[in-house]
C-alpha cells in the first residue's frame, strides 16, 4: 500500500528555508510514490528517484551550512543521518535496477526508508537544530 507524505504541523521547524524544502522534498517523494503506483515502469521510477537524491543532496548540504552557521554542536552526528539516508535511496536505486519495475517490495523499501526516516528525521533532528537556533535569539 503506498503510503504518501504531508507537510503536517509535526514536522514544521519554523525555519522557512528548510521548511519549504522540506515541502518540496515531500513532493518528490509522492512523485515517486504516484509513478510507482501508476506503473509508470522503470525508467520513469529511475529518473523520479534520481531526481529526489539530488534534491535531497541540495537540501542536505543547506541544512548542514546552516548548522555550521550557527555552530550546532551535533552536526556530525546530524551529517552521519543524511549519509545514511544518502545510502538508503542508493539501496532503492540498485533495487529498481535488478526489477523490471517498481514492485510492492519496492514501494514498502520506500515507505520505510525514504517516507519513515524523513518524518522521524523532521521530527527528532531537524527540530532540535531549530530549537537551538532559536534559542541563540
Amino acid at each position: 500500500m503506498v503510503q504518501y507524505m504531508e507537510f503536517t504541523d509535526d514536522l514544521v521547524t519554523g525555519n522557512d528555508l528548510i521548511d519549504g524544502q522540506h515541502r518540496e522534498l515531500i513532493g518528490k517523494i509522492n512523485d515517486l510514490l504516484r509513478t510507482c503506483e501508476a506503473g509508470d515502469g522503470k525508467l520513469k521510477a529511475l529518473n523520479t528517484l534520481d531526481y529526489l537524491e539530488e534534491y535531497t543532496n541540495y537540501h542536505f548540504s543547506q541544512e548542514e551550512a546552516l548548522q555550521e552557521e550557527i555552530g550546532y554542536p551535533a552536526l556530525e552526528e546530524h551529517r552521519a543521518k543524511h549519509q545514511e539516508f544518502v545510502r538508503s535511496v542508493k539501496e532503492l536505486y540498485e533495487m529498481l535496477e535488478e526489477q523490471e519495475g517498481p514492485t510492492d517490495a519496492f514501494v514498502q523499501q520506500v515507505n520505510k526508508n525514504v517516507v519513515d526516516w524523513f518524518v522521524n528525521h523532521i521530527q527528532g533532528f531537524d527540530r532540535a537544530v531549530a530549537e537551538y537556533k532559536n534559542q541563540g535569539k
